[in-house]
């Protein structure tokens, strides 16, 4: 049997010196040692991300023609921010897609999640249909709807005729609000099955006791919904809602595909302005200029989403 030394100090107890205390590793003990852990994350961070922003910043603030050299602009691009029609006229059209698009897919996956989310036969079968769509990409499912909608040999504009809904073609992309409505047809198809997905994890995610406690105790069914399940999904819709904005923001292969911006600009995005000022107009500062300010535009508006989608024990 091991005894264990105590040490004395006059006017204070007796402490007691375990040498069964283990010590600190000698890796843990090292900062360098974590350092070189998270270097190749940091190395990637910085080639993927840190670098082509410094070059962004650099060019936004140079004349910088798509076939010729860099001459020192200042803060010239930005100033002419605010007189450029195209910019200014696409800001108002994303914002307005992007309130439909958010509306309209938070509204229709609250609906097919009461669907798939039930015990009845052929609900799996319902999810992997709703999700089915999502792995086809942006621009190859605009082609598609681009093809439906034609007017000479559209399937879409076949199966009105034929169900008495016209009798011609009714011009999917003749106008700029048949031209938005069906853009959002696309994207609703195309990006409903993500959303749904993610939102019965958050469901399943529920301990079902919680629901039982709620049924003994007379909740009804709107208050089990107010008490029980948006609390538990509040982080579930704060991520789905700040990628539904962001998403919407960033808009480019639909319309691209779509509409090239038409009828009449009338649906062009901020990227695709951006994109146009680049290509088009051939001036690689003033492009680069609206994308640091659409980049800040996102970082401030996402920051605030997460402020007032936080827990208020948190804030």
């Amino acid at each position: 049997m091991t005894t264990t030394p105590t040490v004395r100090d006059a006017g204070t107890p007796a402490r007691t010196l375990d040498r069964r205390t283990p010590r600190r590793s000698s890796l843990t003990a090292r900062p360098a040692v974590g350092l070189l852990f998270v270097a190749p994350l940091a190395i990637i961070v910085a080639i993927l991300f840190l670098v082509p922003l410094g070059v962004l910043l650099f060019m936004s603030t140079q004349n910088w023609p798509l076939l010729g050299g860099p001459t020192p602009n200042g803060l010239g691009n930005y100033a002419e921010i605010p007189s450029n029609t195209l910019f200014v006229g696409a800001i108002t059209f994303t914002l307005i897609y992007t309130i439909l698009t958010t509306i309209l897919i938070f509204g229709i996956s609250f609906v097919l999640v009461a669907v798939s989310n039930s015990s009845r036969r052929g609900a799996k079968f319902y999810r992997t249909t709703f999700f089915l769509p999502y792995v086809v990409g942006t621009a190859s499912a605009a082609l598609i709807w681009l093809a439906a909608v034609n007017d000479r040999n559209g399937v879409a504009n076949f199966l009105l005729e034929r169900l008495g809904f016209t009798d011609g073609p009714w011009g999917f992309l003749n106008t700029g609000g048949q031209a938005l409505f069906t853009t959002l047809t696309l994207v609703v198809w195309k990006f409903i099955g993500f959303q749904v997905i993610v939102l019965l994890v958050g469901l399943q995610a529920i301990p079902n006791e919680l629901y039982e406690a709620a049924r003994m105790d007379g909740a009804t069914t709107m208050q089990r919904l107010r008490y029980i399940t948006l609390p538990y999904l509040r982080p579930t819709l704060a991520l789905l809602l700040i990628l539904s904005i962001t998403g919407s923001l960033l808009a480019f292969d639909q319309f691209q595909v779509l509409t090239h911006g038409g009828p009449d600009n009338s649906t062009i995005t901020l990227v695709l302005a951006i994109y146009n000022t680049a290509f088009a107009q051939f001036d690689l500062g003033k492009a680069a200029a609206l994308s640091v300010v659409l980049l800040l535009a996102l970082v401030l508006l996402n920051g605030v989403q997460l402020f007032l989608l936080r827990d208020k024990d948190d804030r």
